[in-house]
């Protein structure tokens, strides 16, 4: 039973019924347990239509609601707000349903027939894997297994920048050292020496530009070669870090293959006045949204950044003709991205009502900010080998039967919910001591609980303890909050926030592991039998909402 939608029903028709046309109605989790399960603030939302005081509002609500299916009473608190306290029987039968059912606990049928493109990651051959790239590729990875987990057909796609300048700046840089391009930590050192060399009016400056125009042409055997051979050594060494960092493409998308169609696009759109041309340059003149004009195609009459978006929405939507493309960047780049959203509703109108923007904010060192134009770049690679490092320290005093792969477990864990925990548009400041932390707000203080729980069930099958849950019992506040894990994702994917996962799952494992340090779970009684089903509607519930924010579940710790 949809106690939810019930409650929900129940207030849109009682708003209805006192002369609301079309009700908007708001059923939220309550925050505190002791105030039932969900709460609405309709009585204060409505108040000044009916000249009348909230509380009052609230209280003729109730009386025209009357009994609801599944709630067991309705209370008015503060000003105004309509608590709700779900029956207990429900709520045990709604964990059963999730023990029943484990790999779809939590899952809803929101988005069930939609077709959603999630683009994320995004990180350019030539150039190391930043921190930045953690950042885009954890809040991507979530987000598509918040919308798979809602029911959506999902396709990841990775957009990679292998033409520009900064390649032409790596290639440069290898000319220079004699390095090998198939060396990924040698294409680093040549990008750094070259960025710093592409300078104004440097004879290095013309250099780049001559071999940036050779990439785009290929004329030049020699630049071919080194270009085909870092590109290939790039995107192979990126897929061993995909692969730790549990994700798989299933679409990647190039600047060598959109530049031409945005490039087309553009011009096809001059004469009738999208674009203008100036100063040798074609532009968009976003002021008249508001926004500002930026380049799409240089002097040179190659494709900026822009122009390739475009490409990129044409060919992202022929290759997989979605209902929602989604498409994680930094906010550094929230304005350009206004002014291609302006662009792309005037020639693809369609696509661009389909297109939704998350950025998020800048991960950041104690040290602050880590650039890689200069060079001066803590990669993504390194700090996830740092990571490992320290976990396998701690992974060897564990019960873990794999130490190697318990250390990568944790250290991925260590990374993304530090990523994860705090809303997308918030900068986060990385701590490694915090990170790795087996308690407070950290992924491994949730993957040793995960493990504890674990640890319950080996013994309880062990013990041949029949799991069962008693639904005559009372229901305790752990019961309630476990059960709320739908609601949970639910509103995560609704919001495109995977922190409303994280930090649920950080209050349910304090509870877990406050209610375990009170309670003797394998007593001997029949209460045993309950008391071990519960433990393992946590742990499935762990494990389903670590399995949303990408983060490994071992077993053992």
């Amino acid at each position: 039973m949809n106690v939810r939608a019930t409650i929900e029903k129940s207030i849109s028709a009682a708003l209805t019924r006192l002369g609301v046309e079309t009700p908007k109605v708001s059923l939220d989790l309550t925050g505190d347990l002791s105030h039932g399960d969900y709460a609405t603030s309709a009585a204060l939302a409505y108040a000044k239509e009916f000249n009348m005081a909230p509380r009052v509002l609230a209280e003729k609500l109730v009386e025209m609601m009357g009994e609801i299916a599944g709630v067991t009473s309705i209370d008015i608190a503060g000003p105004g707000f309509i608590n709700f306290s779900v029956d207990p029987k429900i709520i045990w039968a709604n964990l059963e349903s999730g023990r029943s059912e484990p790999d779809m606990w939590g899952g809803n049928p929101s988005l069930i027939g939609k077709k959603i493109v999630v683009e994320y990651t995004d990180p350019n051959p030539f150039k190391e894997f930043h921190i930045g790239h953690l950042v885009t590729n954890s809040i991507g990875e979530s987000l598509s297994r918040l919308v798979t987990f809602s029911g959506a057909e999902v396709r990841r796609a990775n957009y990679q920048g292998d033409v520009g300048r900064h390649v032409a700046r790596a290639i440069w840089g290898l000319m220079q050292a004699g390095g090998s391009a198939g060396d990924v930590k040698a294409l680093g050192r040549a990008y750094a020496a070259g960025a710093a060399a592409d300078i104004d009016d440097s004879p290095a400056k013309k250099e780049i530009t001559d071999i940036n125009k050779k990439v785009y042409d290929r004329s030049d055997t020699k630049i071919n070669e080194l270009y085909d051979e870092g590109r290939k050594a790039s995107l192979d060494h990126f897929e061993e870090l995909y692969a730790l960092l549990g994700t798989k493409f299933d679409f990647y998308f190039f600047e060598s293959e959109t530049g031409p169609v945005g490039k087309q696009i553009v011009e096809m759109h001059i004469d009738d006045g999208i674009f203008k041309k100036s100063d040798g340059a074609v532009v968009y003149e976003g002021e008249k949204h508001g926004l500002h004009t930026r380049v799409f195609l240089n002097s040179e009459g190659l494709p900026t950044y822009e122009a390739k978006e475009l490409g990129l929405s044409k060919l992202k939507h022929e290759k997989y003709a979605y209902d929602t493309s989604i498409i994680i960047t930094a906010n550094e780049v929230n304005e350009y991205f206004k002014v291609l959203l302006a662009a792309m509703g005037e020639i693809f109108p369609e696509l661009a009502a389909k297109t939704k923007h998350v950025s998020h904010g800048m991960m950041r060192l104690p040290e602050g900010k880590m650039s890689s134009r200069t060079g001066n770049v803590v990669t993504g690679e390194s700090l996830l080998n740092d990571l490992v490092i320290a976990a396998k320290e701690r992974a060897a005093l564990s019960r873990a039967d794999d130490i190697e792969q318990l250390a990568r477990d944790v250290a991925v864990a260590a990374v993304k919910f530090q990523i994860l925990k705090g809303g997308t548009g918030k900068d986060i400041i990385f701590d490694r001591e915090r990170a790795l932390a087996l308690e407070g707000d950290s992924g491994p203080y949730l993957q040793y609980t995960h493990a504890r729980t674990c640890a319950i069930i080996e013994k309880a099958v062990a013990s041949n303890v029949v799991v069962s849950i008693d639904t005559t019992a009372a229901v305790s506040d752990l019961a309630r909050l476990t059960a709320r894990f739908q609601d949970i994702v639910l509103r995560a994917q609704e919001d495109l926030e995977p922190h409303l996962v994280a930090t649920y799952l950080i209050n349910l494992a304090a509870a877990f592991n406050s209610w375990y340090a009170q309670e003797q779970i394998l007593d001997g009684t029949p209460a045993a039998a309950h008391k071990v089903a519960i433990v393992d509607i946590v742990r499935q519930t762990l494990k389903n909402g670590l399995w949303l924010l990408g983060i490994p579940a071992p077993k053992k710790m």
